[in-house]
């Protein structure tokens, strides 16, 4: 990220001004998340996809489900894995080439809340034992960028996930062979819902916007599943919370979650 310009500082002075007040830039109350909507089966030939806007955050989402060996010491269970992407055109300072340690750790955020709330039942998706499983691939591109990419592409990879069909695969003389009609929902346990906060000066914000991402001083990712238990969390920033913020944080990553979740299953119902 380029050092902060003057302009990035008056930006961050406004927005304090405000959060004083209790408001913010965009008129959002603290604790409110952006406007959500979320458009399913956006990608035809994926076994599942969803496109889906956080504010003016864009993200797409296509799910790939196929054969694929197990790893060695899971012989039992199929295999879950998550990428994301950020296109040159998302913003700005995006440039092409290998992925910046920002993007790895998103795709490592959004992966670890979906892997530990253990949504993807992959003791389901065994072909056969210790030879062959199934895998299931979402792979994230971020169209356009305005903060917290963090939730934008775990929502999308969840919903894109609740809608995915999975094809059935069976041994034949030791070959993989597909069964035709033997598609089925892919198999889910819960929910992942995951809330970012950004700290900015003394004040907690929730999901931050563009401007807000720029001026925070530090943040954090909370993820809880369908029974309000939180699963995941990652810190980052260079200042930290104290406990009272820490607990702030988790309870509204809950209470939020709880409201987003209502979102994911009416986009779920919508696609069945």
């Amino acid at each position: 990220m380029a050092s902060k310009t003057i302009l990035d500082e008056l930006k961050r002075t406004q927005i304090l001004e405000l959060l004083e007040q209790g408001k913010r830039t965009d008129g959002r109350a603290l604790d409110e998340p952006r406007e959500l909507t979320i458009e399913i089966n956006a990608i035809p030939k994926a076994n599942g996809s969803a496109k889906l806007r956080l504010g003016d955050t864009e993200v797409l989402c296509g799910v790939k489900i196929q054969p694929d060996k197990p790893f060695p010491d899971m012989g039992d269970k199929g295999i879950f894995m998550c990428t994301a992407e950020l296109l040159p055109l998302s913003h700005p300072t995006v440039e092409t080439g290998p992925p910046q340690a920002p993007v790895i750790e998103l795709a490592r955020v959004v992966d670890r809340g979906i892997r530990e709330s253990h949504m993807v039942d992959v003791s389901q998706l065994v072909i056969e034992k210790d030879k062959s499983v199934v895998g299931v691939f979402a792979d994230i591109v971020v169209i356009d960028y305005d903060g917290n990419l963090f939730d934008a592409c775990s929502y999308a990879a969840t919903a894109a996930l609740l809608t995915s069909k999975t094809p059935k695969w069976t041994m034949v003389d030791d070959k993989i062979t597909l069964v035709d009609g033997g598609e089925s929902p892919l198999p889910t346990t819960t929910i992942p819902v995951s809330v970012t906060m950004g700290k900015i000066g003394n004040h907690i914000v929730v999901d931050p916007n563009g401007d807000e991402w720029e001026s925070m001083d530090a943040r954090v990712t909370i993820t809880s599943d369908s029974d309000g238990n939180i699963c995941a969390l990652q810190k980052g920033g260079s200042d930290g919370f104290t406990l009272d913020e820490m607990v702030q944080c988790g309870e509204l990553s809950v209470r939020v979650g709880a409201q987003i979740r209502e979102k994911l299953k009416a986009a779920q119902q919508e696609a069945q």
